[in-house]
């Protein structure tokens, strides 16, 4: 069976549950939070969090965990048939991770978990990069109604767990409202948030993050 190291407070970790979940495949979650002790290392070289363990080895890096269990598991598609198109989908849960989740992500420690200030030229960095993520969403999003079109695939994965947390970051520092301009995307997560297995990783993640906050502190 496959295994899945992580914890419910990541969204990277959220990702591929929910593609696990989408796919109807049976997995096991080991609790596993990311840190450089050698135990940690053996199984993610980088101590980060998702790694998945699969029968021939670990996996870390969610795109390529997203990846593998494409081409080796069974259950709905989450990639497009043609290469064209798969390559497109690829490239936008790119642009969301490199444009709109990790500039927000710089100013986590501060929106998300209420740790320490964001340096200022770090959040105006975060400001502009998220703002021109989120213009070539518009531009390059079909939301018809997912991302990419009609089916469901990886770059909702990334949608979903990434701008709902960069909206909450660029409404707290910047008083931004990034999707203002964006009403399919409001629509999108709407959708998104009737799924069944959606609502399962959600309640899963509101019960850990008091337990991940605490962790928090506590190291701190």
């Amino acid at each position: 069976m496959l295994k899945l190291y992580g914890f419910a407070a990541s969204n990277y970790f959220n990702m591929v549950k929910l593609a696990l979940l989408e796919k109807g495949l049976a997995y096991e979650v080991v609790p596993f939070h990311g840190c450089q002790n050698p135990a940690i290392l053996a199984v993610s070289p980088r101590g980060k969090v998702p790694a998945l363990e699969t029968e021939h080895g670990f996996l870390s890096e969610t795109d390529a965990i997203l990846d593998y269990l494409e081409e080796t598991q069974d259950g709905p598609a989450l990639l497009p048939d043609d290469p064209f198109s798969r390559a497109q989908v690829r490239a936008m849960a790119k642009e969301i991770e490199l444009y709109i989740e990790l500039p927000a992500r710089l100013c986590y420690a501060e929106v998300i978990f209420g740790g320490r200030a964001t340096p200022e030229a770090l959040k105006r960095k975060a400001e502009r990069d998220m703002i021109k993520g989120f213009s070539a969403l518009a531009r390059r999003a079909k939301f018809a109604p997912y991302v990419m079109g009609e089916q469901f695939t990886v770059a909702d994965l990334y949608f979903l767990y990434s701008v709902d947390l960069a909206a909450e970051v660029a409404k707290k520092l910047f008083d931004l409202d990034v999707l203002a301009d964006l009403p399919q995307a409001r629509a999108l997560l709407a959708l998104l948030a009737e799924n069944p297995n959606v609502q399962k990783v959600a309640a899963e993640r509101a019960h850990d993050i008091p337990l991940f906050l605490e962790r928090i502190k506590t190291a701190g």
